[in-house]
């Protein structure tokens, strides 16, 4: 059995607190690794060791930190496939997933080699009488990312890509369901080239966490996860003098218009609803038909689509999706199916009883479909991250959009219609940070910037794009006079432009 511990100084450590938890591999039940699980001392070595590597670092120009991150990306797309089967076996996602899931992070990457261009500064020749004005960015030091279990190579690239290329040090604390990626991750950032120290892997539960936010050396924190944990971390880490980005839950809604095409909304849902298990912070977990006609239409042909799906381990590239992370996580899923009984909701499809043949340990779970839910019940306002789909009858396209609006979540949303009014005024009046129109994961592309509104994101900068910079530096403005332009005697008054 494999056993986790740290990566700290430019190769692996191992954990000395003598506490650790469990690895998983869910498509089977069984238990594949243990992971060690580190205290606020082990932590803080770390952060010390960061500390004093990342000056040198820091003073190496960008093109050239910026081939470091080529090498990186070329080691990680010879290796995608052996990264790819680790990931899936340790989440429970099937292999294709998993390579979209470090496809995603490696094109985040990607951009960041650009930090040349990105790490500019702005220049103003004679912006008085003999003075220039500039800015510059430089590196915050150390910074840290806290990652969740659901994508454990895209989201620690998001953070860590932007991070290093503009000259930090990063200490990673990945979720310790799912911890081997995270540390492959770190070894081939030593392989591309990159400085012991510079690229660091903590694990650990609330324990290391707590620690992350309170070390007064880490400068900066980026966060996934739950809205609760986000919220938490967001106010200890700002209590502590540092910058946070803490992205929290969602509950995603797709508006279906009397016009959409069905087939394609159909298709969009089914894959955006039923994907990874629905363990996405983008998956679609409420379809809103506008319309009794559309509402019978669409289940019409989504219910077949969804006592369909294939369910199979994760190792298998025909299935539709693999089992959920944990034994836990599936109770905790099937509870919220049992809710949305109780409370009135009319189950379509239920995949509560569902059985792999030949992996009856596996954490798995058929696809489940909700109607008639209502926007008081608990499957809705909750973000049940599993394959459960609601359907909220809408009677016209204003009360879609203000079930939206009111929604304490506003991460993501899309609009299915072939009307470009409609898709424009939805554009610009939902609330909510990423908008689809007949895209059903509106994820953007690396160069523009992820990020919800409202309680599904905490902080004032989004991941990837121009905003990853923003975040993982710091600006400082320069004002410049020579002597010829310096006049005789003091001047008291503040300095203008007049």
């Amino acid at each position: 059995m494999r056993t986790y511990g740290h990566f700290a100084g430019g190769k692996p450590i191992a954990g000395t607190s003598g506490r650790t938890a469990p690895v998983f591999q869910p498509m089977t039940g069984e238990q594949i690794a243990t992971v060690a699980l580190a205290t606020a001392a082990e932590v803080r070595a770390v952060v010390e060791n960061a500390k004093a590597a990342q000056p040198e670092w820091a003073a190496v120009n960008p093109q050239r930190r910026a081939r470091v991150l080529m090498k990186f990306l070329e080691l990680c797309n010879a290796r995608a496939d052996q990264i790819a089967d680790l990931l899936a076996r340790e989440h429970g996602k099937t292999v294709p997933d998993a390579r979209g899931d470090l496809q995603r992070g490696l094109e985040v990457v990607e951009v960041a080699i650009g930090a040349p261009h990105m790490l500019k500064g702005e220049f103003t020749s004679d912006a008085g009488p003999g003075i220039d004005l500039y800015s510059m960015r430089q590196p915050l030091g150390v910074v840290a990312g806290i990652s969740p279990f659901n994508f454990p190579a895209m989201i620690p690239l998001w953070m860590c890509g932007p991070a290093i290329a503009a000259g930090n040090a990063f200490v990673m604390k990945p979720s310790e369901r799912d911890p081997g990626v995270p540390m492959m991750i770190a070894e081939l950032w030593i392989e591309a080239g990159l400085p012991a120290g510079i690229f660091n892997v903590v694990n650990g539960d609330k324990e290391a966490v707590d620690a992350v936010l309170d070390d007064p050396d880490i400068k900066a924190v980026s966060f996934v996860g739950s809205t609760p944990i986000a919220q938490y971390v967001y106010a200890r880490a700002t209590a502590n003098g540092k910058r946070a980005q803490c992205f929290g839950g969602a509950k995603n809604h797709m508006v279906v218009m009397p016009d959409a095409d069905l087939d394609k909304a159909v298709d969009a849902l089914i894959g955006a609803g039923y994907g990874s298990a629905g363990e996405r912070c983008m998956a679609i977990s409420v379809a809103v038909p506008v319309g009794a006609g559309t509402a019978k239409r669409l289940l019409d042909k989504l219910v077949p689509r969804v006592e369909s799906l294939k369910i199979g381990p994760s190792t298998d590239p025909s299935a539709d999706f693999g089992p959920v992370v944990t034994a836990a996580h599936l109770a905790k899923v099937k509870a919220y199916v049992d809710t949305g009984v109780k409370e009135g909701a009319k189950l379509l499809v239920d995949g509560r009883g569902f059985k792999m043949q030949g992996y009856e340990n596996g954490f798995y779970m058929g696809g489940c479909l909700f109607d008639h839910v209502t926007t008081d019940m608990t499957i809705y306002k909750e973000e049940i991250f599993g394959p459960v789909l609601s359907i909220v009858r809408a009677g016209t396209y204003e009360d879609a959009l203000g079930m939206i609006n009111a929604h304490e979540y506003g991460n993501g949303t899309a609009i299915f219609t072939q009307d470009g009014d409609a898709a424009r005024d939805f554009a610009a009046r939902v609330e909510v940070g990423m908008v689809g129109i007949n895209v059903p994961i509106p994820v953007p592309l690396s160069y523009y910037t992820f990020g919800g509104w409202k309680r599904s994101s905490f902080g004032d900068l989004n991941q990837h794009g121009a905003d990853g910079f923003r975040f993982w530096t710091k600006t400082k403005t320069v004002t410049s006079r020579w002597p010829s332009g310096i006049r005789a005697g003091a001047d008291f008054a503040i300095p203008t432009m007049k």
